[in-house]
């Protein structure tokens, strides 16, 4: 019976993992669905009371908003589709991988940071949330503690050393 509570609250957890991404993305996008749907077409048709359609600045805004708006809501859908498809069984128990917590030490600065891979609409950097596709993200996806890391930043590279790695396996665990 503990068992079953704990892959249960693990399923639990991991569903609140992506549940709190999935709703922004879907605001997002219901809010431009809204405006696809109700603004523009209301845009376009007042565009057109204007007259002459090669000299209307506003039937031409409109439509390019539309095209605008039309990608937006296709890349949301897409994300939103990744996002649900996120199976934490499948990710790693040793290595730093979505969710892993990475304590890192900067030998030339004599000083650790903390840094989480997220998602890219989770990212912070200025609180330590990292996007698993972002440079910094890139270089420490796969590596295990004690590894030596160069991480290429806008300032220059920097070599750090994994002091510790908290896997999202690991934050369950602690959690249960």
């Amino acid at each position: 019976m503990v068992l079953f509570r704990r892959r249960f609250f693990r399923l639990e957890r991991t569903n609140e993992l992506s549940a709190d991404i999935k709703i922004k993305l879907q605001t997002q996008l219901d809010e431009l669905e809204s405006e696809l749907r109700v603004h523009l077409p209301k845009e376009i048709k007042r565009a057109l009371e204007f007259g002459d359609l090669r000299e209307n600045s506003e039937y031409r805004a409109a439509l390019d908003r539309q095209n605008v708006v039309k990608a937006r809501i296709v890349e949301l859908r897409q994300r939103i589709s990744e996002i649900s498809s996120i199976d934490v069984s499948k990710i790693s128990h040793s290595k730093a991988s979505y969710g892993s917590t990475l304590v890192l030490y900067d030998g030339e600065r004599d000083e650790e940071v903390t840094y989480r891979l997220v998602t890219p609409e989770e990212s912070d950097p200025q609180h330590g949330l990292i996007s698993t596709t972002s440079p910094v993200g890139k270089s420490l996806m796969g590596k295990e503690e004690g590894d030596e890391v160069v991480v290429r930043t806008p300032a220059g590279a920097r070599n750090f050393e994994i002091r510790r790695l908290t896997t999202i396996h690991d934050q369950i665990e602690k959690e249960a």
